[in-house]
């Protein structure tokens, strides 16, 4: 039988809360000096500077500590727990559960990134020669590396540690929830549980903020690209009124109803104009790309996970504009994701949640890069092709200059506008979800109200993002967002490792307890044999 309904059910209750409170000033504050401080801009550009040369080397080695950790729960005899009682079956199907996390976790940045990342590493590689057949195959290798384990394992530690303490200890599904070995089960709502919630908060809607404002880049690049509107601000403001209103009007329904069904569909979407594309694209070189690509990706996933170019050796700037900006950007949609991840995932096993978490997304991802980055790299190094021109001009517009290149140009890019559109709704919705979670002392469905505000403040911080530097600005949200919280990770890893192990020193995780069992069960057939031993020999020494 499932707990109670955890957390505060009403707005006037929540909007109470310390969590709330603090969170709303501070977003404010945010909001009021991107719109009325002079020189917003260079501001933003030196916190940028400063994040990445000062503490880039910690996103480094806290990506791969991350991963680390997530493949010792997957194989672990700790995989065996479940998130959730015993008996319990998952809460969504498998289908319907991986749709909502990939769109909640990556859906616009695979759109946007999917063509221009490749074609930006091809152009500017890490190391070596641009231009050449080597580069081609680096461009997709980090590219895979950039979208594959490391990010997604950042996804999982935080999702199995909200699961945990919530479905495995009964405890509200906070951010300070995962710190209650140390901060105890009375002091979640205290002073240092609700810095924790609030630092989760600023985080996820720097994060968020970064991902809408990329959708709303491209969004505006297929508005260009199809009717000559320039992809301005003026544009941009309006596709986020647009948006937004729409994403607000989705978290009404809920996520059953809303993310749930929209997430699907548009996964579906997605999928055929992959399909679409490796058919009628240069499929032979997309598949041979893969191949070879993903080797070198599986090869030197090391080498890459810590790769930070201290000596100057590689090209300049590389792992600042890259590496960093990406690592911090996943740390920084953490708590985002993390917590809607756990909030689908009951029922299921550590070990299968982290399958499921980890590698398919990974597998997903590859093949994205390998399809749209593939035949886009083809077209650049094979055809001599323009799509580096729209690129270097617009980031946004490297998707579309590939489709333009296809029959039906002006269909698939229709396409992949409404495909941007629904992963800005889902993934802006699963936000409000999560936000709504932390500021209403863990309700996993919070009020309709709380979820409405939260919604227009991440249109709010998206529009500010985008008018005080486009996509430089987006970054910075993004490094500055999740400095912060991977300092909260590594505590949250720690007591989530210090919890299972005391179940498994208790016997209480499933696998453990059958062995503990079957070895009582050996003990006692032993004692059986040795006393019918002493029996005999008793009956033997009798007779003599």
């Amino acid at each position: 039988m499932r707990e109670k309904q955890k957390g505060l059910t009403t707005f006037s209750a929540a909007a109470k809360t310390p969590a709330f409170i603090v969170s709303l000033v501070i977003a404010s504050i945010f909001l009021a000096l991107g719109v009325f401080l002079p020189n917003f801009s260079d501001y933003v550009n030196t916190t940028f500077d400063w994040v990445v040369k000062n503490l880039g080397w910690s996103f480094i080695l806290g990506g791969s500590a991350f991963l680390i950790i997530a493949i010792y729960l997957m194989i672990s005899p700790l995989g065996e727990i479940k998130l959730g009682d015993d008996d319990e079956k998952p809460a969504y199907s498998t289908s319907a559960w991986f749709a909502m996390l990939f769109s909640a976790g990556m859906g616009i940045g695979l759109l946007f990134w999917g063509v221009s990342e490749p074609i930006n590493h091809y152009m500017w590689p890490p190391s070596g020669e641009a231009e050449s057949p080597a580069a081609v195959h680096k461009a997709l290798q980090y590219s895979f590396f950039h979208w594959g384990l490391h990010p997604w394992a950042v996804y999982a530690v935080v999702a199995a540690a909200l699961a945990y303490f919530s479905y495995r200890k009964n405890l509200p599904m906070l951010l300070s929830s995962t710190l209650e070995p140390l901060l105890g089960r009375n002091n979640l709502n205290g002073g240092w549980g609700n810095t924790v919630n609030i630092i989760g908060v600023i985080s996820t809607l720097f994060g968020i903020s970064t991902s809408l404002g990329l959708g709303v880049m491209q969004i505006g690049g297929g508005f260009e690209q199809l009717f000559g509107i320039e992809n301005d601000s003026g544009l941009w403001l309006i596709i986020i009124v647009v948006v937004t209103t729409l994403a607000i009007l989705s978290t009404t329904s809920g996520i059953d109803k809303g993310i749930k069904w929209l997430s699907q569909a548009n996964l579906g979407v997605a999928g055929l104009l992959l399909l679409f594309v490796l058919i009628l694209g240069p499929t032979l070189f997309i598949l041979e790309a893969l191949t070879h690509s993903t080797g070198t990706y599986l090869q030197n996933i090391f080498k890459m996970s810590f790769g930070i170019d201290a000596a100057g050796e590689g090209t300049k700037g590389w792992y600042d504009a890259w590496t960093i900006f990406y690592w911090a950007w996943w740390i920084s949609w953490a708590p985002f994701v993390g917590a809607f991840i756990a909030r689908v995932s009951r029922g299921r096993t550590i070990r299968s949640f982290t399958v499921g978490v980890l590698l398919v997304p990974t597998a997903v991802s590859i093949v994205w890069f390998s399809v749209f980055g593939g035949a886009a790299l083809f077209l650049e190094h094979f055809k001599s092709s323009s799509i580096w021109d729209a690129v270097s001009e617009d980031e946004a517009q490297g998707f579309f200059a590939l489709l333009e290149t296809f029959p039906f140009s002006s269909v698939l890019i229709v396409i992949a506008m409404i495909s941007l559109t629904v992963f800005f709704i889902t993934s802006s919705d699963s936000g409000t979800y999560v936000i709504g979670m932390l500021t209403s002392k863990g309700n996993v469905n919070p009020p309709l109200g709380l979820r409405i505000i939260w919604g227009v403040i991440e249109g709010g911080f998206a529009a500010v993002l985008l008018l005080a530097g486009g996509l430089s600005a987006l970054q910075t949200a993004a490094v500055v967002g999740g400095f912060p919280f991977m300092l909260i990770m590594f505590v949250m890893v720690y007591c989530l490792i210090w919890a299972l192990h005391k179940e498994l020193r208790e016997g209480s995780l499933p696998q453990e307890r059958a062995r503990i069992y079957a070895a009582l069960a050996d003990l006692r057939e032993e004692k059986k044999l040795r006393k019918g031993i002493i029996q005999d020999q008793s009956s033997e020494n009798k007779d003599q």
